[in-house]
């Protein structure tokens, strides 16, 4: 099971050992990793300390999602229309 409060879109690169990670549900939220576990490791740790952040800032915290998914897809090259 994956435990995440928010969900999470996992982008591979050109390096096959470098991925991107970013939450839909949580703005600001990103961060790289070297693998797939790597990124859901780090995101799980990262999510929480950003709460956190945004807590001690006095800004506003998002509903934690319900029903969080994980999305792995290529990245989008930069330019590449929507």
């Amino acid at each position: 099971m994956i435990d995440l409060k928010y969900s999470l879109v996992i982008e591979a690169t050109a390096d096959p050992a470098f991925f991107g990670f970013y939450s839909p549900d949580l703005d600001g939220f990103t961060g790289t990793g070297r693998s797939i576990e790597d990124c859901l490791s780090r995101a799980r740790g990262g999510m929480e300390e950003h709460v956190a952040l945004l807590k001690e800032r006095g800004l506003p915290i998002p509903p934690t999602n319900p029903n969080p998914t994980v999305t792995i897809k290529n990245e989008k090259p930069i330019g590449q229309a929507v």
